[in-house]
């Protein structure tokens, strides 16, 4: 049985690359959907917020001499053709998915409104969120966050390429360690850097738990979602 209801699963665009400098990377691609339909099988709704710095970062427009507000459109169009692609592997593999944007650009995706968006996940559709905030200035883990209060999600996953949250960059540090489980107020106080500080503070005051996790590893999100303990967990 799952252990969640109703999750909102982020993505960032970076993953989708796997070892390419840039774009999306089939193989990538297909093992994450190919996770994603498998707990939707299991009866969890699922939403998606999916970055796009695999396509275009805003902020590092700006380093290049892009007007900030420009960029960040630019950020918030490339989350939009990631979310496209996901879209398109999911119907591939017979899998029903919604693709909801939060600037208008019908045909090419749905204007995101959230009584349309609780009937697709009640019908157990598939919903991918794109188009961040539909705001400059605002990253894709305030949308993720955004996104997942309004869906009344049980909880929001971080997937990433490390098995959670450590005291350091276990990448850079190799006596890192790992925390399995942290409160809001205690990841504030080690100023441990797991989401924007609007996203996460927005997590805190509506107490949505977060679990950060290897979404990179085969089986984890399955794993996570059947009730293992996966990544660490971050609550009240």
């Amino acid at each position: 049985m799952a252990a969640y209801k109703r999750i909102l699963l982020k993505l960032s665009g970076e993953a989708l690359m796997a070892g390419r400098s840039h774009g999306i990377d089939p193989g990538r691609l297909e093992d994450y959907i190919e996770e994603i339909i498998e707990v939707s099988r299991m009866g969890t709704q699922v939403g998606i917020v999916i970055g796009g710095g695999n396509i275009f970062r805003g902020i590092s427009g700006v380093e290049a001499g892009f007007d900030r507000v420009k960029g960040d459109y630019m950020g918030m169009l490339a989350t939009v053709i990631n979310g496209l692609a996901l879209q398109s592997a999911f119907e591939s593999k017979g899998a029903s998915a919604r693709l909801f944007t939060a600037i208008r650009m019908e045909p090419v995706a749905e204007f995101y409104y959230k009584p349309r968006v609780i009937k697709a996940l009640e019908n157990n559709e598939i919903v991918i969120f794109s188009g961040g905030t539909g705001n400059p200035y605002f990253t894709t883990d305030t949308a993720s966050t955004l996104r997942a209060i309004e869906m009344e999600a049980d909880v929001m996953l971080k997937g990433t390429r490390v098995d959670g949250v450590y005291t350091s960059d276990p990448e850079k540090d190799p006596e890192a360690e790992k925390y399995d489980e942290l409160t809001f107020n205690e990841a504030l106080q080690k100023e441990l850097r797991i989401l924007d500080l609007t996203a996460f503070t927005m997590c805190k005051e509506n107490d949505l738990p977060i679990i950060v996790f290897n979404m990179n590893e085969k089986g984890n999100l399955k794993r996570l979602i059947s009730g293992k303990k996966v990544g660490t967990l971050i609550k009240i």
